[in-house]
């Protein structure tokens, strides 16, 4: 690598104030073949305690969308009236683990833990039981849905196993009297809970052949209601938990014949379709997998509320049908979506007659969105070079996605400013992933600073971070995107962040400044099966073994002279952790880490993230042109140059 420094700056121009933008959207179906109808973060997971969500958009009722159709003006009560029915919604896969051999045992088993005797044979359970301490397991326990497969062997005729299976469900009624809300399991499950009694209501009618429940089952009708009672006094508002529970109250409501429970389902269901899906189409929940677990949420609702003769405001459809551009957008190259939030590594589902058919399929299918970059004023960019053609398939384009905007809520994280990364058919920059739900050491550091791909500045006192996109230039060949906050007390930062395609490349500039000595630190997260190495005092190379691509991350000194360790590739350390990455809650990988660091009262530290073949080269020279700075790359063999502005704009020439 060779290169010459000349560190001086000039003003760029052409570049846009930020103004939040995104496309719009067709009307999204139904899965294509064979997929979930309700899609899921795999094995979904409860947040540590019990969440309330103010509805703050405009109800639907008033609503005014940008997305198809007119916004259904009657009344929720009008639209609330009418017999119907309302069918079990089933187990999310959490009984899949729990065969009736199991369930007679009253065994329970719930992700990598070893299946569990949690009564005495007999349907007996200790509901206080959580030999494995943790949180997940204990709510899914009390949610009921395991006992799945017990309920659909009866409905087929198994009066064993349905007898067995509604002993254990009594059970925890005769446990569990309302209210229950002094067990956090049994609070945080009962939107699930009350969908399993509802199956096994049905399942009890199917077995006996009868449309009202046997005497020995009027249990069941009276622990409906209690659980209604409790879904009216404790709703969880504009979120995914308050849209199940409003859409279990309404089918509550509608097998019990109790149009008090449907109306108050449907006003607030219609109070908050508008602030959990907002008018660009992103979710309130910070996570690019609760994104998509919504977008099937409330195209369940609109079916939830249709059999049971209500008719769904077209507020719902329209917010639907922008979310799934939304998903498209923020579907990588990949076909998996942008790990941001609490996310596992998902594939993105392919809705035939909407973007995500496109993007599910890797352009096989479908119609493209008309945008190659989308701004959503909820913190979100995605990007990439183009959604394939017959020169450069799909699956080769290089996409990208930072987060910024509001601090963390919900199921976000603190990564404002981070990156991720795809180019050359593979990951490049990657996010820490989610730790799951437990409140040890693993989630506070996947939901802190130093997992994500941004300045840190560790030894700063931690404050809420609200961070605005300041600027932002979108060209042919390039996107350029400046954002600004206040990462703890006392410390201001700025990032630009500049995307190059033809040749495939990320430059970034990290600025900071602060009222006290700190130590900047920013962090390149690299995938697992990447090993780092320090080539040089500039430079890290990532490749993964027999890989026909690596990547070259190196920093340019830039009004800073390059410390001693000012770089520094870190992996699988614990004390303080850094260099892991969770493909799933269930599974902690080792992955590098590279860290260009500074300390002091101010850095300047300008990063070069190249993904080149596994023999490419990057090389680079620093140029004055005016007060302007410009840096001449060749890139695998393809030159390209950027400008650095006196105000920090990164603009490609």
């Amino acid at each position: 690598m060779t290169l010459t420094v000349l560190a001086l700056t000039t003003t760029a121009t052409g570049l846009s104030s930020a103004t939040a933008q995104a496309g719009s959207a067709t009307r999204s179906s139904v899965p294509a073949a064979g997929q979930d109808p309700l899609p899921e973060p795999t094995e979904a997971q409860f947040l540590d305690g019990p969440i309330y969500v103010a509805p703050t958009g405009p109800p639907a009722a008033d609503a005014s969308d940008p997305g198809p159709g007119p916004v259904d003006s009657r009344s929720t009560e009008t639209r609330a009236l009418g017999p119907g029915t309302y069918t079990c919604s089933g187990y999310a896969g959490i009984d899949t683990k729990n065969p009736p051999s199991a369930l007679m045992a009253d065994t329970f088993a719930w992700g990598p833990f070893t299946p569990y005797r949690v009564g005495d044979g007999t349907g007996n359970v200790n509901w206080r039981v959580n030999p494995y301490r943790n949180p997940s397991w204990y709510m899914w326990l009390h949610s009921l849905r395991w006992l799945g497969q017990g309920i659909t062997a009866g409905s087929e005729g198994d009066l064993v196993t349905l007898e067995h299976t509604a002993a254990i469900a009594r059970d925890w009624v005769k446990d569990n009297p309302y209210s229950w809300k002094s067990d956090i399991g049994a609070w945080e499950s009962t939107m699930h809970r009350t969908n399993v009694l509802v199956c096994l209501r049905q399942s009890v009618l199917a077995a006996y052949g009868v449309s009202v429940l046997p005497t020995p089952y009027a249990w069941l009708n009276a622990s409906l209601h209690d659980h209604a009672k409790f879904l009216i006094n404790n709703w969880s508002g504009a979120w995914n938990h308050g849209t199940d529970e409003s859409m279990v109250l309404f089918g509550v409501g509608c097998l019990l014949n109790r149009a008090d429970y449907r109306n108050l389902a449907v006003t607030r269901l219609d109070s908050s379709i508008t602030t959990a899906i907002d008018s660009q189409g992103s979710t309130n929940e910070q996570s690019t997998a609760y994104a998509q677990m919504n977008y099937g949420l409330w195209g369940r609702v609109e079916e939830v509320l249709l059999a049971c003769n209500a008719v769904p405001s077209a507020t719902i459809s329209a917010r639907r049908a922008l979310l799934a551009t939304w998903i498209a957008h923020a579907t990588s190259s990949n076909g998996t979506l942008h790990q941001i939030g609490d996310s596992e590594q998902v594939k993105t589902i392919g809705y035939p007659g909407t973007p995500l058919e496109y993007a599910a399929s890797a352009g096989t299918s479908g119609v493209a969105p008309r945008q190659r970059v989308a701004i959503y004023k909820r913190g979100y960019v995605f990007g990439r070079s183009g959604w394939g053609s017959t020169v450069k398939p799909f699956a080769q384009e290089s996409t990208y996605s930072i987060r910024y905007g509001r601090s963390r809520a919900v199921h976000g994280h603190n990564d404002h400013m981070a990156l991720t990364y795809t180019a050359r058919g593979r990951t490049i920059l990657v996010d820490g992933g989610h730790a799951g739900y437990q409140n040890d050491s693993w989630r506070a550091w996947a939901r802190g600073t130093t997992a994500h791909s941004s300045m840190t500045t560790p030894k700063a006192a931690v404050m809420p971070i609200n961070t605005d996109l300041t600027r932002y230039l979108i060209k042919d060949t390039s996107d350029f995107f400046e954002f600004r906050d206040q990462p703890g007390v006392g410390v201001s930062r700025t990032r630009g962040v500049l995307v190059l395609k033809d040749p495939d490349l990320v430059v970034t500039l990290d600025r900071a400044t602060s009222q006290t000595w700190q130590q900047f630190q920013t962090l390149w997260n690299l995938p697992a099966d990447q090993k780092a190495t320090v080539y040089s005092r500039t430079t890290a190379i990532a490749a993964a073994p027999g890989d026909s691509m690596r990547t070259i991350l190196f920093q340019i000194p830039y009004k800073q002279e390059l410390p001693r360790g000012a770089i520094l590739v870190k992996r699988a350390q614990t004390s303080p952790i850094l260099g892991w990455q969770y493909p799933d809650i269930f599974h902690r990988k080792a992955a590098p880490t590279a860290m260009f660091a500074r300390q002091g009262t101010r850095a300047s530290i300008l990063s070069v993230i190249a993904p080149v073949s596994a023999t490419g080269v990057v090389m680079y020279k620093v140029r004055a042109s005016g007060t302007s700075t410009i840096v001449d790359f060749t890139v695998d063999g393809k030159k390209v140059s950027v400008l650095i502005s006196a105000g920090g704009g990164l603009v490609r020439q």
